[in-house]
């Protein structure tokens, strides 16, 4: 069963993003692989919360009782989606900000800007991560960076 973890956001399995060493690497596909190598073969319980306009389950999820939202925010692999989270990972992600901590290692597109700039059809490569790149998407020039 598919199911969006509540109040975060995560990026794209095609998204790309920028180390601190200023390589680009899938950072969508790594959130996924650093998520599923933290539950193992551990037993999930969720909690569904609504559901989302694809049809999808949106619930609050949790391993050995520890947020799996939280996790991720908290180890810079997501974001906080205050729209939806009314603030309930802020903590988390500025935790991972300080931390210099996955996302916050380089640089990198908010998910849902870089989403925004696909739907106008840009390319994943375009949309990823660079402020210069997004000439079909006003909204993507604001990418994450270290420090801020």
């Amino acid at each position: 069963m598919r199911i969006r973890l509540w109040g975060i956001d995560a990026p794209e399995s095609s998204q790309l993003c920028r180390g601190d060493d200023s390589l680009q690497y899938r950072c969508g596909a790594q959130a996924a692989n650093d998520l599923d190598a933290f539950i193992g073969r551990s037993a999930v319980n969720c909690v569904p919360v609504s559901l989302d306009p694809y049809g999808r389950t949106v619930a609050t999820c949790s391993v050995a009782g520890k947020d799996l939202g939280g996790w991720l925010v908290r180890n810079g692999l997501a974001l906080d989606w205050p729209q939806y989270s009314k603030g309930r990972y802020h903590e988390a992600q500025r935790e991972a900000e300080r931390a210099g901590r996955g996302l916050w290692k380089g640089s990198s597109v908010e998910p849902w800007l870089y989403r925004a700039c696909i739907r106008a059809s840009g390319k994943p490569s375009a949309c990823s991560d660079d402020a210069n790149a997004h000439p079909l998407c006003d909204s993507c020039k604001a990418p994450i960076q270290n420090g801020r």
